[in-house]
């Protein structure tokens, strides 16, 4: 249990707690994850230490959302920003016990766009999803986004969030499939249409190949499959591409958001749900009332044969939703530098000729 008091007589700001045998999960799969927070404006690398306990490392970025790693780049949205931190430790170095140390190495400033999932092609492009302007698009040197697609149910890029675009998978490569809670083309119009508007398109063709989803987010392509969350009803699972029929094989107790995996696992994101009601009168709340058990916010391990929750990490405290999470291979404890102190101001790297 890792857990940091706010006062003798208050409750814990955090409390993190594992299941008995997620350290050496971790240590078995050779990796650490990374998870991010925008209702805490926080992201979080968790890993193992060199005595085998586990490591919890915590940075400040507003509002961070969407992440993604490749190779030793690490992507980030933040409130206005979109960054890209480099790990500047080779394989066998350490620092200060850990063998993963991120430094912040390029930002686009792109303006409130509200991005959610980011994705890197095999071209290096960053393609993300633009939930403001219900489209997918890229970084620009000169502009706040270029627009590269948007589905054809949206008439013209407007700053409304039509539609609530979220989800991005890629597939060889490429930019392939969205998910968008609704189908609608009128300002904030995907709130009426949270319980059974979902879809599934298909990016390379443009067709809608799924339907009926319930507020589905992080498509991801795994395995030959296109797993995704379908998260107003807390399902874990994924589309069968031929029929379009979403298949679900575990209910996880909380709002699923964050897909990432290792071997056989996929490892979920959870958020406790908000008392407001977008999210109160979703489809999960009765199935947890049902079972007799309250949300949870955490990480969660589950086996993709058999749809076991095996592993889990529960946080308590001031952090209840989690947006995005992925994995760290082949480092076992990371961190990241901040902006406000001055390590920052000390760390220079040169590259090689």
């Amino acid at each position: 249990m890792v857990s940091s008091p706010s006062s003798e007589n208050q409750s814990p700001l955090l409390e993190i707690n594992t299941s008995r045998q997620f350290t050496s999960w971790l240590y078995e799969q050779n990796l650490s994850l990374a998870f991010t927070t925008y209702q805490a404006g926080k992201i979080f690398f968790i890993g193992l230490q060199p005595n085998g306990q586990l490591s919890v490392f915590e940075r400040n970025l507003d509002r961070c959302m969407g992440l993604y790693a490749k190779g030793s780049s690490l992507y980030i949205s933040t409130l206005y920003q979109l960054w890209r931190f480099e790990n500047t430790l080779s394989k066998g170095e350490h620092y200060q016990g850990y063998d993963g140390y991120f430094v912040p190495q390029m930002s686009y400033v792109t303006g409130d766009l509200d991005i959610h999932d980011i994705v890197v092609l095999d071209n290096e492009q960053i393609v993300f999803v633009n939930t403001l302007f219900n489209c997918l698009a890229t970084v620009s040197p000169t502009h706040s986004f270029i627009p590269l697609w948007k589905p054809k149910f949206i008439s013209k890029l407007a700053s409304e969030d039509r539609c609530h675009l979220n989800g991005l998978a890629i597939r060889d490569g490429q930019a392939r499939y969205v998910t968008a809670v609704s189908q609608s083309d009128i300002v904030d119009g995907w709130r009426e249409h949270r319980h059974h508007g979902g879809c599934v398109i298909d990016i390379q063709t443009n067709e809608i190949i799924a339907t009926g989803l319930s507020m589905p987010h992080s498509p991801r392509f795994y395995q030959d499959k296109l797993w995704l969350h379908n998260s107003g009803k807390g399902e874990f699972g994924y589309v069968d591409l031929q029929t379009g029929k979403f298949e679900s094989i575990a209910f996880c107790p909380g709002y699923l958001r964050g897909l990432a995996f290792s071997g056989n696992y996929a490892i979920v994101g959870l958020s406790k749900s908000r008392k407001n009601k977008n999210f109160a009168s979703l489809a999960f709340n009765e199935t947890l009332a049902e079972k007799d058990i309250s949300p949870r916010c955490g990480i969660y391990i589950i086996d993709l044969t058999r749809g076991d929750i095996v592993h889990w990490l529960n946080i308590e405290g001031i952090i209840i939703e989690l947006y995005d999470v992925v994995i760290i291979p082949s480092i076992i404890c990371a961190m990241a530098i901040g902006f406000k102190n001055e390590e920052i101001r000390r760390i220079i790297t040169i590259a090689q000729k």
